[in-house]
């Protein structure tokens, strides 16, 4: 199967906050995102127990070095990827499930971000969940790459297959 998968960085995109997102009873493929909702950021900026994380340059490309070892560790097909300063985009193909497949990349970007010392051990570096989009179409497919490579303003840390 093939995948759209996309996690935040701790703390940067909350609930409520202008740019849409999904909570678990709004979870349902096709639904609209919540709208912009002030008290709601704030509500849940308060019960967060550290400061937002944020990738920087050197970050950015460990990470991205990582989805690339993770796929090649798991004989997984890694069609494209962008690594932002607050949020990674991949797609992937790959046999097993879209949610092991985010939580492998989420846990090991974090054990190699670990090895740079730069954070406390027990820093939060991810979101709680993400979105686990299945691609049904080569269209969808097309689409969700134009998007992940051509859509996200300046190009950060940046993958593409070399087929692309």
């Amino acid at each position: 199967m093939r995948y759209f998968i996309t996690f935040s960085c701790y703390g940067c995109h909350l609930h409520g906050d202008e740019s849409g997102s999904v909570d678990p009873r709004h979870n349902l493929a096709g639904s609209r995102l919540l709208e912009a909702h002030p008290q709601r950021v704030k509500t849940e900026r308060r019960l967060m127990d550290q400061a937002p994380y944020f990738l920087d340059r050197a970050c950015r490309e460990i990470v991205l070095e990582v989805l690339i070892q993770v796929c090649v560790h798991r004989s997984w097909n890694l069609l494209a990827a962008h690594v932002r300063t607050n949020h990674v985009h991949s797609i992937v193909e790959a046999d097993d499930r879209p949610e092991k497949v985010m939580n492998d990349f989420k846990s090991y970007s974090s054990r190699n971000l670990n090895r740079l010392k730069s954070d406390e051990s027990n820093r939060k570096r991810w979101a709680r969940h993400g979105s686990t989009r299945w691609l049904w179409t080569d269209e969808d497919v097309r689409q969700a790459i134009r998007y992940v490579i051509d859509e996200q303003g300046e190009p950060m840390a940046v993958f593409a297959a070399d087929w692309l």
